[in-house]
């Protein structure tokens, strides 16, 4: 049988491109179709624009320490609108280097919604149909609303991007990485951040004393972090909401705490279970993502869902169906975009190259852009404990940049070793630039290095990360 293309993607994200101009580059003919923008989540609405609000967010902080450290500095006003500008030029300019990137790799690129029709067929929202040898699903994923009356009235990760103005309040529903990220970020542009979570602790998953110092300092930074917590009912906020706050609500002078911006009209009263009821200027829900399967044809092309929607693929991520595959979070395996980048890879040396290729999902370093950071690889302590024996290596301390500006901001450097290898099973680090330092160490833990090979390098001085080769004892073993 003759086909189109020997290759068809459908999704315009990192994985996606990725793994289209690959293929390409080994005489593949390929084509690749995405309904909004090239990119996809982490380059439109996701990784790229969340670090930029991040470093936005920083500066506030910075000011006050700059006066510290002898700086004649007067703090102003952020301005979104100047920002966001920026921003968005910002994600066109990255938008055209991905088309750039596909077109000099003689990709066809299809500004369509595409659909499966069979194993080999896709459908273009156009009316085109299209026939491939191999389809490779790169769709990715969406934040999802919960399923509660007046829910519309909320927002999610991907609508703060189109913000026309900086809310004046926002209550953000959600202890994961997203909603622990936007906290800190919302905070430091000077909105008044309320943030509930239902469970004990937020990014639940990650290590205990890790995320424990990250709540920590997100309180001591001005976030109202409300744990065991949820919301009952949202509706509309009415001047009655506004003139009268339930029993529960925060007294002030003997008269209720109203929530700056908020107003008839325009707020959103909310009903929390620990008894409250507020008036915010915006709630924010960052309580699930979805992988964008609905309305994909694959139950008629004969593709297996999983429960959550998800598309079931092996370890070469293919499918039931031998010619179609996915890559990235619509297949819900680790939602990281260096994974999905690398799966996107790793199909093309399968089915491309004929050097069947998986993708190793373990010891994945990651970071948390949380204010305090979050960086991480390898087994939490109470993975480890549960695993085999163990020495806990850990260091809490106020860095030096922090302490000399009068800030009660601490740092955690900590490793989880394995008593019977010596290897270093874990690490995790709570401070600035977290991320930076764990992309390194992660080297050494992926290699296997022991608890003998940290120690056996010289420290960097004065640095934080030099805690890591430092600690000579164990605080505690399990």
């Amino acid at each position: 049988m003759t086909f189109d293309y020997d290759l068809f993607v459908i999704g315009g994200g990192s994985g996606g491109v990725r793994a289209a101009r690959v293929a390409a580059a080994t005489g593949a003919k390929v084509a690749l179709a995405e309904e909004y923008r090239m990119g996809g989540t982490c380059v439109i609405r996701g990784c790229v624009p969340k670090k930029l609000m991040v470093f936005a967010s920083g500066y506030s902080e910075m000011f006050a320490d700059a006066r510290a450290y002898g700086w004649d500095v007067t703090e102003g006003a952020f301005n979104w609108p100047k920002f966001r500008t920026h921003l968005h030029a910002e994600l066109d300019r990255l938008e055209g280097i991905y088309r750039k990137l596909l077109a000099s790799s003689d990709v066809a690129i299809f500004d369509a919604r595409a659909t499966l029709r069979d194993p080999h067929t896709v459908t273009l929202s156009t009316g085109q149909q299209v026939t491939a040898k191999h389809i490779l699903v790169a769709t990715g994923g969406r934040p999802v609303l919960p399923d509660m009356p007046g829910a519309d009235l909320g927002i999610t990760s991907n609508d703060i991007f189109l913000l026309d103005a900086m809310p004046k309040s926002i209550l953000i529903i959600g202890g994961g990485y997203i909603a622990s990220e936007f906290a800190g970020i919302l905070n430091g542009l000077g909105v008044a951040v309320t943030q509930f979570y239902r469970g004990a602790q937020i990014l639940r998953g990650f290590d205990d004393e890790a995320r424990g110092l990250v709540a920590e300092g997100m309180r001591e930074k001005g976030v109202d972090l409300h744990l065991g917590t949820n919301i009952i009912e949202m509706r509309a906020a009415t001047q009655a909401d506004l003139d009268g706050q339930t029993e529960g609500t925060p007294m002030e002078g003997g008269k209720p705490v109203s929530v700056p911006g908020a107003s008839a009209g325009h707020g959103i009263w909310v009903k929390a279970t620990n008894g409250t009821s507020r008036v915010y200027d915006q709630v924010m829900f960052a309580t699930g993502r979805a992988p964008n399967t609905d309305g994909m044809g694959l139950d008629e092309a004969g593709v297996a869902v999983g429960r959550r929607g998800e598309i079931v693929v092996d370890d070469y991520s293919q499918t039931k169906v031998p010619s179609v595959f996915a890559i990235g979070d619509v297949t819900n395996r680790v939602q990281l975009t260096p994974v999905a980048i690398r799966e996107g890879m790793a199909f093309v040396e399968t089915v491309f190259k004929g050097n069947p290729t998986k993708v190793d999902h373990d010891l994945i370093p990651s970071a948390v852009f949380t204010q305090p950071e979050l960086g991480t690889i390898g087994l939490t302590e109470e993975q480890a404990r549960d695993i085999e024996p163990i020495e806990i290596y850990c260091s809490s301390f106020k860095p030096m940049n922090h302490a000399f500006a009068g800030r009660s901001d601490r740092v955690l450097m900590k490793l989880v070793v394995s008593k019977a290898t010596r290897k270093v099973l874990g690490c995790h680090i709570v401070a600035d630039h977290a991320g930076e330092m764990i992309q390194l160490a992660g080297i050494a833990v992926k290699m296997g290095a022991t608890k003998e090979d940290f120690d056996r390098t010289v420290a960097v001085h004065p640095t934080m990360a030099e805690e890591l080769v430092t600690m000579k004892e164990p605080v505690r073993t399990a």
